[in-house]
């Protein structure tokens, strides 16, 4: 069995690390030269495209940015005809519920099952091996993939047969992800303009009942001048901008998550799409006219 994957960032490479120390031989592939050596220096096998890294794999398992890279991964090179036959694409991205259908379909026109498979857990779960999977797809697919499963994740939720299930999971769980965020930034926005200490507070709210899993993880780094990017500003008004399409396509309204994506695309327009999610709370400030540190 031959084992593949494609998108070697912050989530791929700390999966690809896991799977490598399961002891399964994987090659891969990223736009980045830089992500590439990184995987060579796990212990991987860099391909120079991504045709290459899927020839005869058995697994593919895709971990891009959005529905379109994906599509373009997977459709507009020879990709599909250099899998095994009767291979299993296992996709992590998280993409709406109607790209994870039509891409099931694709895949299986070309002969291949589809392992609709998103993740939770940030980078800090794709390296510490501890991801929570939501995955729906063949039996098949689920036996195919269940080593790299095993290895990239804490607990794996079977959510159904048909692609699509485990995206709609995905999605509506991005609803809260984004908004505590949202939330966290505020709370600590509004501390410092009404004269708390940010660390104090910081130290107060996750020891009690206002605590959440966002504010507790984004918090320190919100306090931090330079934070390293974990996942960007940029990727929560995509996932954002998901939660809102799935409200739309269910005829329900979703003024949480309209005002949490305004911030989000605020703090983008701010110039810093491509920072630390934590960077949100520019926009913040930037409403307050209240910086949570005295320096920049």
């Amino acid at each position: 069995m031959s084992t593949s994957i494609i998108g070697l960032g912050a989530m791929g490479l700390g999966m690809a690390r896991n799977i490598l120390k399961a002891g399964i031989d994987l090659k891969g592939y990223d736009l980045s030269p830089e992500a590439r050596q990184r995987f060579s220096d796990a212990g991987g096998v860099p391909c120079d495209t991504a045709e290459e890294a899927a020839q005869e794999a058995d697994l593919l398992l895709i971990m891009v940015v959005n529905a379109d890279q994906v599509r373009a991964v997977l459709f507009d090179t020879g990709l599909m005809a250099a899998l095994a036959p009767g291979a299993t694409v296992m996709l992590s991205s998280t993409v709406a519920p109607s790209d994870a259908r039509e891409i099931a379909a694709r895949v299986a026109e070309a002969g291949h099952v589809l392992l609709d498979a998103p993740v939770s857990g940030g980078q800090v779960g794709a390296e510490a091996g501890t991801l929570t999977v939501m995955a729906s797809g063949p039996a098949q697919a689920f036996d195919r993939a269940g080593p790299v499963l095993d290895a990239v994740s804490g607990i794996v939720h079977r959510l159904g047969d048909e692609s699509g299930q485990a995206a709609t999971y995905k999605v509506v769980h991005q609803l809260a992800a984004g908004v505590h965020l949202a939330v966290a930034a505020e709370l600590m926005a509004l501390g410092a303009k009404a004269g708390c200490d940010p660390q104090t507070l910081y130290d107060i709210v996750t020891n009690a009942a206002g605590n959440s899993w966002m504010l507790a993880d984004r918090g320190p780094r919100m306090m931090q001048d330079d934070a390293p990017v974990a996942s960007s500003v940029d990727i929560f008004i995509k996932d954002l901008g998901l939660v809102l399409q799935t409200g739309k396509d269910a005829g329900v309204p979703l003024p949480l998550s309209a005002a949490a994506y305004q911030m989000f695309t605020a703090a983008s327009a701010m110039g810093h799409g491509r920072q630390d999610d934590s960077r949100v709370i520019r926009a913040y400030e930037a409403l307050m006219g209240q910086k949570l540190k005295d320096t920049p």
